[in-house]
């Protein structure tokens, strides 16, 4: 997730100023205030990614309807939600109402109520089977590798059909969707509680969650009963490193097989205090003799280039990367938005002569090189990487990924990526809407492949392995395991 205090490096830029998606297409306008008329303006006006997957006239169609809902249903929940869902018909996984953004007052009334309505147990989604990973419960109750059937007489693929429009990724990657719904150790708020609760509530009067669960190697269902807990309570349970100290949060460990493995589940350093680049760098030091390197970026969706280290390291000689055009659509905020939008570079209000015309519709940012090189730097490491991906990949992790897979530096193993082949969009404001005082992050930045438009769909590894129940169940990784063994064997 990314806030004001850490963004996430998927690009900066900006756009120039268009006519509305209503007046491209001859529909007409309604006459609109207030918070939706901004949003309004504020997306056509900035965001690059508008029509990458939907049309002007649909995404007109969208701010109509929500309008009317926001007219007709203007409590703050009922107005998050129609708003997430809007914003998730872009498809931009950048552009959503984030929750470590909002106001302690919106944020307080919306993820954490006095009710508890929180699920007591982490899980993964298994494509649409809700495997336990954790109990929370207290309870002993759920084992981990638990499949849990129905919630509160709801089955669970019904629970994730409901939430599914309300979750952030770029274009139709439901991957990223589930994996986002998932509830794991990586975010204080997970987006599962955000929009369960928001939508199904607290259960009904006992306080309990009424769970049929079938536990791993039983031969039949059964039900349990389990409290629900409060965000408080659940965060209790997810211990994460200090990204913002001075101690690594990244794991370094060498297997009696002579592989190293590094772990690495966040990379957004921009603020961190610990020199993050010395420590790595030491450490891909003592690989001299090693049988090889696994690079484990599975639970990781970005932040700073990172990886570009590695890379720097592994390669023989420079190698060039596709072209990509970062392409923005306005040359300066029209100044009436900018007491809405909040960012941490007011360079993107205005970019001056940092962008040259590209087409009707697009600046192009020249200030910034747009086909990457990875240059050797340092002492060269001469081993084999395997690197392990899946679906939270979908901004540095996913640019890292795809320069191991163009470069082949690294073979790819695990589950397609997050992210989209087509490209993504970065560089934030922070807008809020006065009147419900909700803020959404709006993307500035598009980047487009030079070229024949892709595939909609993530990066699919060399080397595909998913993980099943019995797996979680047993405390098996057999992506690790076809990782080392991809090594050994080279």
């Amino acid at each position: 997730m990314m806030n004001r205090r850490s963004f996430l490096e998927a690009g900066t830029g900006a756009a120039m100023t268009v006519l509305s998606s209503a007046q491209l297409n001859g529909m007409p306008l309604l006459k609109s205030t207030g918070d939706i008329a901004l949003l309004r303006e504020i997306l056509t006006t900035l965001h690059p990614g508008l029509y990458r997957y939907s049309s002007p006239k649909k995404i007109e169609a969208g701010l109509q309807k929500l309008e009317r809902e926001w007219m007709a249903h203007p409590d703050l929940a009922t107005r998050y939600l129609n708003l997430s869902r809007f914003l998730s018909m872009i498809q931009c996984g950048h552009s959503y109402a984030n929750f470590f953004n909002q106001s302690r007052k919106v944020s307080s009334q919306l993820f954490d109520p006095p009710v508890p309505t929180r699920l007591p147990f982490a899980f993964k989604w298994i494509q649409r089977k809700m495997v336990g990973t954790q109990d929370q419960s207290g309870t002993g109750l759920l084992k981990r590798g638990t499949v849990i059937k129905t919630v509160n007489g709801v089955p669970v693929s019904t629970i994730l059909d409901n939430l599914m429009p309300y979750v952030r990724a770029d274009g139709s990657n439901d991957a990223k969707r589930r994996a986002l719904l998932s509830v794991g150790g990586s975010e204080d708020i997970q987006t599962f509680d955000v929009f369960y609760g928001l939508i199904y509530g607290p259960p009904e009067k006992t306080g309990y969650h009424r769970l049929l669960v079938r536990e791993p190697e039983a031969k039949h269902d059964v039900r349990i009963d389990v409290a629900a807990i409060t965000m408080a309570q659940r965060q209790s349970y997810f211990k994460r490193p200090d990204k913002d100290g001075t101690e690594p949060i990244w794991e370094w460990t060498l297997r009696p097989d002579n592989i190293a493995v590094l772990t690495m589940d966040n990379w957004a350093m921009f603020d961190s205090k610990w020199k993050w680049e010395a420590w790595l760098n030491e450490r891909l030091d003592s690989l001299t003799g090693a049988k090889g390197l696994i690079v484990d970026i599975r639970e990781n969706e970005g932040g700073n280039s990172c990886g570009d280290v590695i890379l720097s390291r592994l390669a023989a000689k420079p190698v060039a990367m596709p072209l990509s055009r970062r392409l923005v659509r306005y040359r300066k905020v029209p100044e009436h938005l900018n007491q809405y939008l909040d960012t941490w570079d007011d360079g993107f209000r205005d970019w001056g002569d940092k962008l040259r015309p590209y087409d009707g519709q697009f600046f192009e940012q020249v200030d910034i090189a747009y086909n990457p090189v990875v240059e050797p730097k340092g002492p060269r490491i001469n081993v084999p990487m395997a690197v392990l991906i899946g679906p939270q990949n979908s901004s540095a992790t996913f640019q890292f990924a795809l320069k191991c897979r163009l470069s082949g530096l690294g073979k790819l193993i695990g589950e397609t990526t997050g992210g989209n082949l087509r490209g993504i969009n970065g560089g934030y404001f922070f807008a809020t809407l006065p009147d419900s005082g909700i803020e959404f992050d709006v993307a500035l930045v598009g980047y487009y492949p030079d070229g024949p438009m892709p595939r909609d769909a993530g990066l699919d590894p060399d080397i595909k392995v998913s993980l099943t129940a019995e797996d979680i169940a047993q405390g098996n990784d057999r992506q690790m395991a076809a990782a080392a063994n991809y090594l050994l064997n080279q």
